[in-house]
């Protein structure tokens, strides 16, 4: 299943909160069972691209504190 690039933008616009939210709920849903397999694989196609928009926040984050401790320690 490819994903469109609309999709693909609509991604990159999510906040790490909202894409962490939005995964929780993805899991729930997983765990709690009862969907039919194409939906849950459906589900896990999304939850694999939710976890990819947090991670690349997550590793945003990480740099930008590694660029800030850098500075710090260059001017110290």
């Amino acid at each position: 299943m490819a994903k469109t690039d609309e999709a693909a933008s609509d991604d990159a616009a999510l906040g790490y909160e909202q894409a962490r939210d939005e995964l929780i709920d993805v899991v729930r849903r997983l765990e709690a069972g009862g969907t039919s397999l194409e939906e849950s694989l459906a589900l896990w196609e999304r939850g694999e691209e939710l976890a990819k928009v947090c991670r690349r926040w997550l590793e945003g984050a990480r740099a930008r504190l590694d660029a800030a401790l850098a500075d710090q320690g260059e001017a110290g």
